[in-house]
């Protein structure tokens, strides 16, 4: 979602003009922003909570050259979602049901285990014609 749909959006939700729904967001979003560049943190109930983190300066490496170079410290804008957004967001799957258990049955009721049966025996081979011109002899 795009801000120009989260604009129609709020102007069906809230029966707003959509020029109404953008100036309202726009506020927001600059009243968001300067808390954040004051210091302030900015908690929504049940939506979540903006704040600045603070990252340290650090050495690190330039992945073309191997050069290290100095990785100036930062502050950056983060957002914590709340419950409320977890929840919404977050689809919990059915638990499996869980497998019948079959009940062993007493031993006399077992049937008892079919026989191995034989392996079937070849088929004789054929005979060769009495009229062909190589006779076959049998090893002894």
């Amino acid at each position: 979602m795009n801000k120009s749909e989260l604009v129609d959006s709020v102007a069906a939700e809230a029966k707003l003009t959509k020029a109404q729904a953008g100036e309202a967001i726009d506020a927001t979003i600059n009243a968001i922003q300067n808390a954040l560049k004051a210091g302030q943190q900015v908690n929504l109930v049940g939506f979540g909570s903006f704040m600045v983190t603070e990252r340290a300066a650090r050495t690190g490496r330039n992945p073309r050259t191997g050069e290290e170079i100095n990785i100036p410290a930062a502050q950056l804008p983060k957002f914590k979602p709340g419950k409320g957004l977890k929840d919404a967001v977050t689809v919990v799957a059915p638990a499996p049901a869980p497998a019948p258990v079959a009940a062993a049955k007493p031993a006399a009721v077992r049937k008892p285990a079919a026989p191995a049966t034989p392996a079937p025996t070849p088929a004789p081979a054929a005979a060769a014609p009495a009229d062909a011109k190589k006779v076959i002899k049998k090893k002894k």
